[in-house]
């Protein structure tokens, strides 16, 4: 059966972007940094004199940011909402912090080089990020930063697998961090990251290097062809949190962590199948085929912007 669908605005590869995608795009990031700057003055204060609304300007941020960029964002579960916890995601795009930064008030824990890319340092500066150093060496005071953080009641969100996927699947998980909270009275919730549609679409593996950014992929043309996108649906999942103290080696609290992420996402993978779907684009032009399907939603969640 053939569909038209008009709700991508990218075009096919070589051709060029419809002036609606490119007006989509320079509108949301216009929007986008005036939200930043607009913002700004209150965090800066917050950061200064009031901790409680340096904590909770960075969520009204990504809350409201969410929204510009067109993240429709669907939770599953329960989120852990007491006490020292330490949120453990599998990381797919540059739009997880802005997905979890959006539904977790904590503080993301990145590499130190991030610190130095333009744009993306001072916003993570900015919200409060605590970066840590992946040589060996430093290890042992890493952990005790992150302990310490912690011990101070801030919650902290972390990507264990050091590096971004496909979100098809889940990369071994690093376990230097884990040891900041293993045997400790700290829980450890693991969340997924599921993107699951472009539009009125869901992804296909073909279309999935338009959300999931990773490899050698440059990151401002994948950027830029996120922004053309009408609305991306990502689906986060809660899932039962583990005590920490329960749990005293490193590596098997780390196991546990990346267990139920990992089933996750192998159930819910997109089921391929001959199905044709012909795109219309905005700009007239007719892709090729699309053989997707994908597993229904489930009907318990809710979403950004219903609330």
């Amino acid at each position: 059966m053939t569909k038209a669908l008009t709700s991508r605005t990218v075009p096919e590869p070589g051709a060029a972007p419809s002036p609606r995608a490119v007006g989509l795009a320079v509108s949301r990031l216009c929007a986008y940094i005036m939200l930043t700057l607009v913002l700004l003055p209150f965090q800066l204060g917050g950061m200064l004199a009031c901790l409680p609304l340096a904590r909770a300007i960075p969520l009204l941020h990504h809350r409201l940011g969410a929204r510009i960029l067109g993240l429709d964002i669907r939770t599953e579960g329960r989120r852990e909402h007491h006490g020292a916890t330490l949120y453990v995601a599998n990381h797919v795009s540059y739009y997880d912090i802005i997905v979890l930064g959006a539904l977790l008030p904590g503080r993301f824990v990145a590499k130190r080089e991030v610190s130095a890319w333009p744009g993306f340092g001072q916003l993570a500066w900015l919200t409060r990020t605590v970066y840590i150093d992946r040589r060996t060496r430093d290890a042992r005071s890493e952990i005790d930063q992150l302990r310490i953080v912690l011990a101070g009641g801030d919650r902290l969100i972390v990507f264990p697998e050091g590096t971004s996927s496909d979100g098809v699947r889940v990369l071994p998980f690093k376990t230097t961090l884990f040891a900041s909270v293993a045997g400790a009275k700290v829980r450890v919730q693991p969340v997924s990251l599921r993107y699951t549609r472009l539009g009125d679409c869901p992804i296909s593996h073909v279309d999935r290097p338009l959300c999931a950014w990773y490899g050698d992929m440059d990151l401002m043309p994948h950027l830029w062809r996120s922004l053309m996108q009408d609305r991306i649906g990502v689906t986060v999942r809660f899932h039962p949190a583990i005590a920490a103290d329960r749990v005293s080696d490193r590596k098997e609290l780390a196991r546990l962590a990346r267990a139920p992420i990992a089933g996750d996402l192998a159930e819910r993978a997109p089921d391929l199948t001959p199905d044709r779907v012909v795109l219309v684009w905005p700009g007239g032009r007719i892709s090729g085929d699309r053989r997707h399907t994908m597993p229904a939603q489930p009907a318990d969640r809710t979403t950004i912007g219903e609330r």
